[in-house]
């Protein structure tokens, strides 16, 4: 039952949106509410200690960093990124990524304002919010 929920749930989600719509959403700071995987087991994140910045350029490139939010508003970070390439096909926004270790493809089944759900290559589902910082004065 699990797997056939999480079947629809792509389904569903996957054909009502147009891709090119998804690229105005998909720049800025993400952090990771929950995950699904091709088995249907979720796993909920309720604190994290990083969050993404994802950049979609003009050019059909972007990358992905993982940066880690400090209370002041400021951000630590490595220099690592991982740079990809997007292309709309087949009515989805795919994302091909490339380092010297591996490649592989994501695909954004909905962007918008608020969310961002991303598809990997082994069907596991990634469910993202807009980082929202938190400061103490």
């Amino acid at each position: 039952m699990k797997k056939l929920t999480y079947i629809l749930l792509i389904l569903i989600v996957s054909c009502s949106q147009n891709p090119e719509n998804f690229k105005q959403h998909v720049s800025g700071y993400w952090e990771i509410s929950e995950v699904i995987l091709k088995d249907g087991t979720k796993r909920q994140y309720k604190i994290n200690e990083t969050i993404d910045y994802i950049e979609l350029n003009k050019d059909s490139v972007g990358f992905r960093k993982k940066l880690k939010p400090n209370f002041n508003g400021t951000y630590e970070t490595s220099k690592d990124s991982e740079q990809f390439v997007f292309k709309i096909e087949n009515d989805s926004l795919n994302l091909y990524y490339k380092t010297p270790f591996a490649h592989w493809k994501e695909t954004i089944l909905k962007a918008s304002k608020d969310k961002l759900q991303v598809i990997n290559q082994n069907k596991d589902l990634y469910i993202y919010n807009r980082y929202t910082p938190i400061t103490i004065d």
